[in-house]
């Protein structure tokens, strides 16, 4: 049936999620979702939404989540842009921005939907390598570094490491490529990282991508915004309103803006991931792994005497699910989700005993 597709699609090599499996009684710690549901002001705001007003359209420009997410951010609505998870917003950002004649650089190790995207927008992308102890060299991204780019994407923090970027080290890359877009992806900036947002106003190259999946726990509702200059964000609103007017609902809108008008409730959620982490991490190092300091909601980690999937598979025979990535350099480290306080403890428990075995 191959015959029937378009030439592009025989070429692709899609981006593989999480998995999602059905197991009993299962500690999920392989997708960075957040271990806390959604602020009790997003369920209500969602049950206050599901009214007869769903058989109309939602605001294509989501004019009400763009002005909360403005005023969060202290800058203008109209430098913000919104879309269904910062997937979407991304994959805009790289038909509308990242395709030129100079390659799109990002890291060797990182988000593996930006090789994806390059594949299904034709773009050529040119993968830098993270240094030894797997950071990201700012040197590599500046202009005497002899790579005439066309674009640069990174994430901050790194995924699949952890590691985080200064933000002074950010802006050396942003302002040493005034002529070229350059994409920080902040999907894990809250758990320890300094976002971007504040130099928007400063360069007209930067665009910074956030969601609402993980630091607001509204993985399953599919929000994402950018935010950069008015140069930038009109140039993916012409790429959405090519392709999808209407991409935020009714539900999703509500959602979200409760999410991000509920402070409290986040600033306590987030702090109390980032505690776990830190805990987690040292009962890490005390049975032997090599963890990977970490400003996101999982931990990178590595034990020598102990090969990487044979311990996601021991795992797995217990009911808890790791990620492990089959690649050059790390195919020996676990990326664990920071879970709950008795998620985790179960999964220390679950590695004496298997080291013990």
């Amino acid at each position: 049936m191959s015959r029937y597709w378009s030439p592009v699609v025989g070429t692709l090599s899609p981006y593989v999620p999480g998995e999602q499996p059905k197991l009993q009684d299962l500690v999920k710690l392989n997708t960075n979702e957040h271990p806390f549901g959604p602020s009790p002001k997003v369920l209500q705001a969602l049950r206050a939404a599901c009214d007869d007003s769903l058989k109309l359209y939602p605001d294509p420009g989501s004019e009400r989540l763009r002005q909360a997410i403005a005023a969060y951010c202290q800058v203008q609505p109209e430098q913000v842009f919104v879309g269904n998870g910062s997937d979407e917003v991304l994959a805009h950002a790289f038909q509308a921005l990242l395709k030129h004649d100079g390659p799109l650089l990002f890291p060797d190790i990182t988000y593996s939907f930006y090789p994806v995207y390059c594949g299904l927008y034709q773009i050529a992308g040119q993968a830098v390598a993270l240094t030894e102890d797997f950071c990201i060299d700012v040197q590599d991204y500046l202009p005497a570094a002899g790579r005439a780019a066309g674009g640069i994407i990174f994430p901050n923090p790194n995924a699949p490491t952890g590691r985080a970027l200064a933000l002074g080290d950010v802006e050396r890359i942003v302002a040493a490529n005034p002529d070229i877009p350059v994409v920080i992806d902040e999907a894990y900036v809250d758990f320890g990282a300094e976002s971007a947002v504040g130099l928007v106003s400063r360069y007209d190259n930067l665009l910074v991508v956030q969601t609402l999946s993980k630091s607001r726990s509204l993985a399953g509702l599919r929000v994402g915004f950018a935010i950069g200059s008015r140069v930038l964000i009109e140039a993916l609103e012409r790429v959405k309103n090519s392709f999808n007017s209407y991409p935020i609902d009714r539900l999703a809108e509500a959602g979200a803006v409760a999410a991000i008008e509920d402070t409290a409730y986040f600033e306590r959620t987030r702090q109390a991931v980032i505690a776990t982490r830190e805990t987690l991490a040292g009962q890490l190092q005390e049975l032997g792994f090599q963890v990977l300091p970490s400003a996101a909601n999982f931990l990178f980690a590595r034990h020598p005497g102990h090969d990487g999937a044979a311990l996601a598979a021991a795992l797995r025979e217990r009911s808890i699910i790791v990620r492990h990535f089959r690649q050059a350099r790390i195919d020996q480290f676990l990326r664990i989700t920071v879970g709950t306080e008795t998620q985790c403890a179960r999964l220390v428990e679950a590695l004496q005993a298997i080291l013990a075995d």
